[in-house]
């Protein structure tokens, strides 16, 4: 696996950044932002759908700055390249992402943070490979999508992904351009966040054209139901005795917890992977709940900031488990 890393400096007094990356990967590249020591232990951040790096602008520099912050663009979102032609925006391939970003960063072994849907790619790649994440660390998110009816709906949601890849295709149209005000309103109303937040996401994750603005992600990333790999209970709890990371959740009490919003007041899912996770991993995991909505980490970073600092800096110990 080759993956090439260009690297712009870009300073920014006060808020810690220091500077912008782009990795080459076959279908363009990869953009990111890091922040703090570059010598120090590295951390991969990763955004929720369809947001993006920004999403950490304001948590990463109430954090320990001798550690290594890299917030990375997934595939079709914020400045990263969109997919070729044809090729779908499935959960497994941001997973190969993060794959290709630590080995074009050279890092053998790091930690993982992610928010909701980064937060799923983060454990599933902590999964796949155990022996490559120090820490994992779950923002209103996480590590697998559990779905008591995964057998029965498997077919279906395949089918849906398909479908909807064939007719966006079927339907090119150039994106629309509206003013910055109406795209921040739809922001707010989609995403239940502040303004200011909206607007933050929006540097990011729109371009410029005359008098307003466009999208700069993918039309093929929709609905993240057509992307999620979603799993039965059998295998969660099959995957998750592979963890090798220590385990920080971090659930918002007005966060999500489901992907599908209509589900949403059902929590028996979400209840049983934490307690799966907290009988499997026992103190490797931490499970706290913050008041705050999905989007915490930006609203209020302040909230998480004081349990991530105390957990990164945490002497990893791995008990004996069976």
């Amino acid at each position: 696996m080759k993956t090439s890393l260009c690297l712009a400096l870009l300073r920014t007094p006060g808020h810690g950044l220091l500077s912008e990356l782009k990795l080459a990967v076959p279908w363009g590249h990869i953009a990111a932002k890091t922040w703090g020591f570059p010598q120090g232990p590295p951390v991969l951040c990763l955004h929720g759908w369809l947001d993006n790096a920004n999403s950490f602008s304001r948590l990463i520099p109430l954090l320990p700055q001798d550690f290594h912050y890299v917030a990375m663009d997934f595939g079709g979102h914020g400045l990263s390249s969109h997919y070729s032609p044809g090729f779908p925006y499935y959960h497994h391939n941001f997973v190969c992402e993060v794959r290709r970003v630590v080995e074009a960063m050279k890092w053998s072994r790091f930690s993982l943070m992610g928010h909701s849907f980064g937060g799923t790619v983060a454990g599933m790649f902590s999964c796949m490979f155990p022996e490559m994440v120090d820490k994992l660390i779950l923002l209103d998110s996480v590590p697998l999508i559990v779905d008591s009816n995964e057998m029965e709906n498997l077919v279906t949601y395949k089918r849906r992904a398909i479908e909807h890849l064939l007719q966006v295709e079927a339907f090119q149209k150039p994106p629309s351009v509206v003013s910055l005000e109406e795209m921040v309103q739809g922001f707010k109303k989609n995403r239940q966040m502040n303004e200011d937040c909206a607007k933050l996401l929006l540097e990011r994750g729109t371009t410029k054209v005359g008098t307003g603005v466009t999208l700069n992600r993918d039309r093929r990333v929709h609905s993240a139901e057509n992307s999620f790999d979603f799993i039965s209970k059998e295998l969660y709890v099959h995957s998750i005795r592979k963890l090798q990371a220590q385990v920080l959740i971090l659930k918002s009490t007005e966060g999500f917890s489901d992907v599908r919003r209509e589900n949403d007041t059902k929590k028996e899912p979400l209840y049983f992977m934490v307690h799966m996770l907290k009988s499997v991993l026992k103190e490797q995991c931490q499970y706290v709940e913050l008041p705050g909505n999905h989007y915490i980490h930006m609203e209020e970073p302040h909230r998480l900031a004081g349990h991530i600092s105390s957990f990164l800096q945490s002497k990893h110990k791995t008990p004996a488990r069976l």
